[in-house]
């Protein structure tokens, strides 16, 4: 891996990384696919068109359905889901603590019971990097437990010791894995995980410890999890000087435009979230403007775009007044076309991102993006 800042305005960053499947431009979203698609009908194709950079899915959840040996049979996921970019996959933590009804957190991993079935699963540091081998994507994370957020300092700080022993376990697997001549991809990246709840001590003491790790990437968790919009941005000002400025950044699971444009300015790379699709799937839709409910009657003789100039494939050919029918009449295509356009939107605010920065005009964008979402939306 290569990472190379290319300019700074503020604490902003627009970076470069080469990767074994591609070039990746920060920042940047990566859009959710959990089971190796994304919901709503969207194709592989699809993401190519609409500008998608980096895929993202789910360890957990192509573990218990379907396989990681499944799919390493067929070369990895990027053949089985002909994907030819970088694909992040998150280790499958943050499902075992919010999916799983019952578990027991031990230092050895968390023994658990699948949500689909409630078979006994097990899964510590060595399983979650040798189904991500499986995988064979392009980063992998760091097994970690993310705790609640109000939960007691003693907790959060007892929880962060272990994620600490979790990683250097994570590390040590991984080396081995890329060592073994049948491995899918033997340039896997690590990227390991920033813990602390909303508590400053613990997150600038936590950042500190795992960057003199020399990880690929170092990213944020337990965050929009509950916690304020304000709270989240304080943790960033706090722990984002104290991770290394020569790796990329990654906020998991955020979020909004507006949290994103916020963490752009705190020196975030990486961003992934599930709103774009799955509010999509529900007719919400986004622009510059603000968020659009295609249910809503008033679109219902709109002959117009979602958004005027928008080039993504729903605004190119259909009205919203048809998208409109489409949702009400229950048709795939109306979430498919939603969903494309949500996407879309994301990807083409990142490269703007990109662009501003890189032009040293960052703070203006912001603001200027922000008053248009943030108000009334036009029609």
């Amino acid at each position: 891996m290569k990472y190379e800042v290319l300019t700074k305005d503020g604490r902003a960053k627009s970076a470069r990384m080469e990767t074994v499947h591609g070039i990746i431009e920060t920042p940047v979203f990566m859009n959710v696919g959990t089971v190796g698609a994304i919901k709503g009908a969207v194709s592989t194709d699809d993401l190519r068109e609409i500008g998608t950079q980096v895929e993202l899915s789910n360890t957990y959840h192509l573990h218990v359905r379907t396989g990681d040996r499944l799919i390493k049979q067929f070369g990895g996921l990027h053949k089985f889901m002909n994907w030819d970019r970088p694909i992040l996959t998150d280790s499958g933590g943050f499902q075992v603590f919010s999916l799983a009804k019952l578990r027991r957190i031990r230092e050895e991993g968390v023994h658990f019971n699948s949500h689909i079935d409630g078979h006994k699963i097990f899964m510590g540091p060595e399983e979650s990097m040798q189904i991500q081998s499986n995988l064979g994507s392009t980063i992998a994370m760091a097994f970690d437990e993310c705790p609640p957020s109000r939960a007691s300092d003693q907790y959060i700080r007892d929880s962060v010791d272990r994620t600490t022993r979790w990683l250097l376990r994570c590390k040590e697997e991984m080396a081995r894995l890329n060592a073994l001549p049948d491995t899918v991809n033997r340039e896997q990246l690590l990227f390991g995980i920033n813990q602390g709840g909303v508590v400053d001590e613990i997150r600038i003491e936590h950042a500190r410890t795992i960057r003199e790790m020399n990880l690929d990437g170092y990213a944020i968790g337990g965050l929009a999890v509950g916690e304020s919009h304000e709270e989240m941005y304080h943790i960033l000002d706090v722990t984002v000087p104290h991770l290394p400025e020569d790796k990329p950044v990654y906020l998991m699971g955020v979020g909004t435009p507006a949290n994103i444009l916020e963490a752009v300015d705190r020196g975030v790379d990486f961003f992934d979230c599930v709103y774009p699709s799955r509010n999509g799937r529900h007719g919400h839709v986004y622009t510059n403007q603000g968020k659009l409910n295609l249910f809503n009657q008033q679109y219902e003789l709109d002959s117009r775009p979602i958004e005027e100039g928008c080039g993504c494939p729903a605004c190119r050919s259909y009205s919203r007044a048809y998208i409109r029918h489409l949702l009400k009449a229950k048709e795939m295509l109306g979430m498919r076309l939603c969903t494309l356009h949500n996407l879309y939107f994301y990807n083409t605010m990142m490269k703007e991102i990109r662009e501003a920065i890189r032009e040293r005009r960052y703070a203006g964008y912001k603001a200027s993006k922000l008053a248009g979402m943030e108000g009334p939306p036009k029609g």
